[in-house]
């Protein structure tokens, strides 16, 4: 036969006991947590201080990537069929990139860092060469996005990967109508 155990007459549910040592835990893990708290904040403003800077240069080289797509097409405004679309979606990527991104620095005397537009890349004559230049400057910034992204915080991440990834299509683009 199955032996059951006794009927205790203690009560259901915690012993005063524990929950005065539960409290108490409770307590100090507060005080400890506070006293992190102080170094975490910092690091987290470091962390956030970072990814505006990262999203303030991937900005800006939209913005001069957008500005080769405007000199191309000046020099070949037959391109904008082709091009315009392209160019559109570029200047989608600089404004979804420059929302939340680190103001600008302070103008010192010097043209680079006085917020001066870089000076415009020069445009080759011929049509097929000025494309094939838009084509690897979206390659070249699709690579140092990529290598970016793995430095930013999560949501930063996913958005240098998909505007690298939308560069990357773009060169393709650019270079299917030489084959």
């Amino acid at each position: 036969m199955p032996s059951y155990p006794t009927p205790s007459h203690a009560r259901p549910g915690p012993r005063r006991r524990s929950l005065l040592t539960g409290a108490a835990a409770g307590a100090a893990g507060a005080v400890l947590l506070s006293g992190c708290s102080d170094s975490d904040s910092a690091d987290a403003a470091e962390r956030s201080s970072a990814a505006a800077r990262l999203r303030a240069r991937a900005a800006g080289d939209s913005k001069d990537l957008l500005g080769r797509y405007d000199a191309v097409l000046a020099a070949h405004p037959g391109l904008a069929g082709r091009l315009d679309p392209l160019r559109s979606e570029v200047k989608r990527h600089a404004a979804a990139l420059a929302e939340g991104a680190a103001p600008p620095p302070s103008p010192s005397g010097s043209p680079a860092a006085s917020g001066s537009p870089a000076p415009k890349a020069s445009v080759p004559k011929d049509e097929k060469d000025a494309v094939r230049d838009l084509a690897e400057a979206e390659r070249e910034l699709a690579k140092q996005r990529g290598h970016a992204l793995l430095d930013a915080p999560a949501e930063l991440a996913r958005l240098l990967a998909s505007v690298a990834a939308a560069g990357a299509a773009h060169a393709y683009l650019l270079t299917e109508g030489d084959k």
